[in-house]
């Protein structure tokens, strides 16, 4: 099996002294695993988180690691290595990328948000990153509709968000349930609560990448 495509570095993992496992956000297959060989004592065209560029992944069969051929186009963090603000924030988006996204399953427009967030974070733009990170809840099925509420359809007094379905909750129709939602404005501690619902969900730990995000 072999699959030609184009993507983003999000993870290397040592395998050995010369070799890594790699994750590969791509457009058109997902997030893809494999090897990398001589990753780490590579000296022209050495891989690194946060590169664009072209890629083919092959395997015998389908169900095997495979090796990667990596040809890098653009390193896109390169812009971030004197803003450590914005290297978190590509560190914890890629975090969260390989804690969640299973292999191989396509999301092409969270593959788009997340190329235009990293375009954003080289210009500086840290406030992107929530943006981010609403939009990749929409992908894992928290559609986020805090236009009105969800009891009443009120458009007044939208004090909190509920858990479950991700829906705005004005003050009077929040009474009764008001230990269990979530407090508006949507912030990074909100959506950081709806994340931590999806690990748990997933059986998957918060990445420490996202934990070490500081929004102050």
């Amino acid at each position: 099996m072999k699959i030609e495509t184009v993507g983003i570095l999000i993870a290397l993992r040592p395998f050995n002294e010369r070799d890594c496992v790699a994750r590969i956000f791509t457009p058109d297959s997902g997030v893809l695993v494999g090897m990398l060989r001589g990753a780490l004592v590579a000296k022209n065209n050495r891989p690194m988180v946060g590169q664009y560029g072209s890629v083919t992944w092959g395997a015998r069969l389908e169900s095997q690691l495979g090796l990667f051929h990596w040809e890098v186009e653009k390193n896109l963090a390169g812009a971030m290595m004197m803003n450590a603000k914005s290297l978190l924030a590509m560190n914890a988006a890629f975090d969260i990328l390989t804690a969640l996204l299973p292999e191989r399953e396509v999301y092409q427009n969270l593959y788009a948000e997340t190329l235009v967030l990293l375009h954003r974070l080289s210009d500086g733009d840290f406030n992107s990153y929530l943006e981010w990170e609403i939009a990749l809840l929409r992908e894992l099925g928290y559609a986020l509709d805090l236009s009105v509420c969800a009891g009443c359809g009120s458009k007044n007094d939208l004090l909190y968000v509920s858990p479950r379905t991700g829906r705005a909750v004005c003050a009077a129709c929040a009474v009764p349930y008001v230990d269990k939602l979530y407090k508006l404005p949507l912030g990074p501690a909100v959506t950081a609560r709806f994340l931590e619902s999806v690990c748990v969900g997933q059986g998957v730990q918060f990445p420490i990448g996202r934990k070490m995000l500081n929004f102050d």
